[in-house]
């Protein structure tokens, strides 16, 4: 294994590529950890010329233009009712002018980049929700895994109608964000609507560390199939995905579930898709000024297994990339709902005083291998499954084999045996296999492993005629 350098050619300099809330610095070396034959290249980054743009205002008509500001700042000064701070009214100057191109445009004062920074480190004081904007709507995206929010019940697509007793409507989502937060064991109570449900639902959560775990590895049941849980793009995703595939051994089909999965670091997804796909396009940035191509090289060690990913409306960014990316190429089947739809990135670039201040900026849209953009659109499985438990009735029951009731049994038994050894104790289950039980109460893998199971079908008959 080694540190490759992830070139970004043309003069792209460090930034921090926002995927739905979250972020880190980036520079020119991005420390990926890959095989030394697996690669990671970045396309010469081209001019962008495609796109018509507006004709440059000359000096001139720029110096009138911000004259115009700072005449309106002076007014302000001397005529308003109540005494105002320069510095606050230049502020809010910026945060308008940022919240007024889209929403995901920011102005991030001292505090706010503080908040920023400190999500990107793994752990931080909250409830554990992503949030963003769709059809003018404060929405969840996601509850991340084991947080105070998916607890309470949360789910992808809620829309936020008040934060404690503050409506939602035109708030901006930085301000959304800041009050949801606060201190571990404080309270917030969450005004939401819900497809289905006839009158508003109000949550009241706790506060809690959230600790971000954002990949988990492990055998499904009685089968040779892997489940790959990725719950975020953090900068361990893949490294932590390719050690738990093969400490698993041969295994003969992958489910990659990127359910509620808001998206994380760019590198990472292109990195992870690396592993299934040998060669080719995984994503293109179309900006302003330049686009480039990340595209894929190398031995991608799990290739030939095959792949199912799951998906849902809390997949966004990132997890799009690497979904569509795998559909696109015709790698792996997607499986579930059509997911969120934010194809766009974000560059923060810290200015003001000493650089404790940033702007978040909207810099590019991104492009999946086919050339399509995901942006409001999302990206649409290959087989739809709503979220669910599996229907009970014969046709679905489960047939007990006398091996299997034998294995029920023991299990019934170890774990009444647990539970008395561990008196209150609790047991670490990060390593357990995907029982039936859980499967049974989840349609959307249940659909996923039967895909796997079909795809084996297939490839042995296909073997079959050969011979």
């Amino acid at each position: 294994m080694k540190n490759l350098n992830f070139y970004m050619l043309s003069g792209i300099v460090s930034s921090a590529l926002l995927m739905s809330g979250f972020g880190i610095m980036q520079a020119h070396n991005f420390g990926l950890s890959l095989d030394a034959n697996d690669r990671i290249v970045v396309a010469q980054a081209t001019p962008n010329t495609g796109t018509q743009q507006k004709k440059k205002l000359t000096k001139a008509e720029r110096d009138r233009a911000m004259q115009r500001f700072m005449n309106a700042v002076n007014i302000v000064e001397s005529s308003y009712v109540n005494d105002v701070d320069t510095n606050d009214v230049i502020d809010k100057a910026i945060s308008g002018m940022l919240s007024n191109l889209d929403a995901h445009s920011a102005y991030l004062q001292k505090k706010d980049y503080e908040d920023l920074r400190a999500k990107t480190s793994g752990s931080f004081s909250g409830i554990g929700i992503t949030v963003g904007m769709k059809d003018g709507a404060l929405t969840v995206i996601a509850p991340l895994d084991d947080t105070p929010a998916k607890k309470a019940g949360l789910k992808s697509g809620d829309i936020i109608l008040k934060i404690d007793d503050k409506p939602t409507l035109d708030m901006k989502i930085d301000q959304a964000v800041s009050l949801m937060k606060g201190k571990r064991g404080t309270k917030v109570t969450l005004t939401i609507i819900r497809t289905g449900e006839s009158k508003p639902l109000k949550f009241e959560i706790k506060r809690d560390e959230v600790k971000i775990r954002s990949t988990f590895v492990s055998r499904i049941e009685d089968t040779k199939y892997a489940y790959v849980r990725v719950a975020t793009f953090d900068q361990n995703v893949t490294q932590e995905t390719k050690r738990g595939l093969k400490q698993l051994g041969k295994i003969d089909g992958i489910v990659l579930d990127l359910r509620g999965n808001p998206g994380g670091l760019l590198d990472q997804a292109v990195s992870l898709v690396s592993l299934f796909v040998k060669n080719g396009v995984v994503v293109s940035e179309k900006g302003k000024i330049e686009n480039v191509e990340l595209k894929v090289s190398g031995n991608a060690e799990f290739s030939n297994i095959p792949l199912v990913v799951l998906v849902n409306g809390g997949s966004a960014s990132a997890s799009e990339i690497v979904a569509g990316a795998l559909q696109d190429h015709k790698r792996g089947v997607v499986v579930g709902e059509t997911t969120f739809g934010k194809g766009s990135v974000q560059k923060i670039f810290p200015f003001g005083n000493q650089t404790q201040e940033a702007l978040k900026l909207t810099i590019a849209k991104y492009y999946l291998p086919t050339g399509r953009s995901i942006q409001a659109v999302g990206i649409t499985p290959d087989i739809v499954v709503a979220e669910g438990e599996v229907p009970s009735g014969p046709q679905n029951q489960l047939e007990f084999k006398e091996a299997d009731l034998k294995r029920h049994l023991k299990n019934e038994l170890l774990n009444e045996q647990t539970k008395t050894d561990s008196k209150g104790e609790k047991t670490d289950s990060t390593n357990k296999d995907i029982t039936e039980d859980i499967i049974m109460k989840d349609i959307q893998l249940k659909s996923a492993i039967d895909v796997l199971k079909t795809w084996g079908v297939i490839s042995q008959a296909n073997t079959t005629s050969i011979k």
